[in-house]
């Protein structure tokens, strides 16, 4: 499914949802809005578009609409995918060195990298 590109607040939301799971537009409104200043009609009007997109997914539970991520979709992996794809041509060396000019790095985020390097290199030792 090729998605629509999103707007700062759409990806907000959208990782909102992705990281602490599902809710009602009220518990949204109650987890995201209130705290950014953002009316639930504004809520609303981003999850709508979100679903439209095909990037959420909406249930009906105990008479209330429940979003959530779509099933065994990584929501966040394809944003990150398609900017890269789009935003730097395909091409990971922006983003590179974005992150070796970093000023602030955690010792777990270096961990992850360090993982995700790994396993990039065993791939690359795979298919030779």
């Amino acid at each position: 499914m090729d998605h629509a590109t999103l707007g700062a607040q759409e990806t907000q939301i959208l990782r909102e949802i992705a990281e602490n799971g599902p809710g009602s537009v009220g518990e949204l409104q109650a987890r995201f809005g209130e705290p950014r200043g953002l009316a639930r009609s504004t809520v609303l009007t981003m999850m709508e578009r979100l679903r439209a997109k095909g990037y959420l997914v909406r249930r009906r539970q105990d008479g209330i609409f429940r979003y959530a991520t779509r099933e065994g979709h990584d929501v966040l992996s394809g944003v990150v995918g398609r900017f890269v794809d789009h935003a730097l041509g395909g091409s990971l060396s922006p983003f590179v060195a974005y992150l070796s000019g970093r000023e602030r790095i955690t010792d777990e985020e270096l961990t992850e990298l360090k993982r995700v390097v790994d396993r990039l290199r065993s791939r690359r030792k795979e298919t030779r």
